[in-house]
């Protein structure tokens, strides 16, 4: 459901829903975080970047700064997460995969480590989720991407090196 009708919305809104939405891939009816997270990891792959890279990190910080801006624009009251905005999940995983090799194993490791976490909501992501507007939009996600590259991280550390 768009923020106002159309005929009301400015350029920013336009934006902050394409932005929001993962480029259209939060607006399908089933798994939109799922296809958005997808999403995310296959446009990081295609850029053929490593996780440890300065440009790595300057694109994860824009996704977030932008990211919670447009997610502060598409929230609506009484729906602290709407199902349509992703890029929370583009920001979450990308955290994930911080620090690991842009390979198919540690992308298909980061996708599912993250979509667990980002389901299950263990302590202290869940308290997150109750926080407001685009940074509680985006908090919840930062944090299971956080506790998901800690632990890939650790495995990289013991079992990869």
């Amino acid at each position: 459901m768009p923020l106002l009708p159309p005929r009301d919305r400015t350029p920013l809104d336009w934006a902050a829903e394409a932005v929001g939405t993962g480029f259209g891939s939060g607006l399908g009816p089933i798994a939109p975080a799922t296809w958005g997270t997808a999403a995310a990891l296959g446009i990081y792959w295609a850029l053929g970047i490593d996780g440890d890279s300065a440009a790595f990190f300057i694109i994860t910080a824009t996704v977030i700064v932008i990211g919670a801006a447009a997610a502060e624009r598409l929230s609506v009251p009484g729906d602290l997460d709407p199902g349509r905005v992703v890029i929370d999940e583009w920001a979450g995983v990308l955290v994930t995969v911080a620090f690991l090799d842009n390979s198919f194993w540690w992308l298909f490791a980061g996708f599912w480590v993250f979509r667990v976490l980002d389901i299950a909501k263990p302590w202290p992501i869940r308290r997150l989720e109750k926080l407001h507007g685009g940074i509680g939009i985006m908090a919840d996600d930062i944090a299971a991407g956080v506790i998901g590259a800690i632990g890939l991280n650790v495995v990289r550390l013991i079992f990869f090196n």
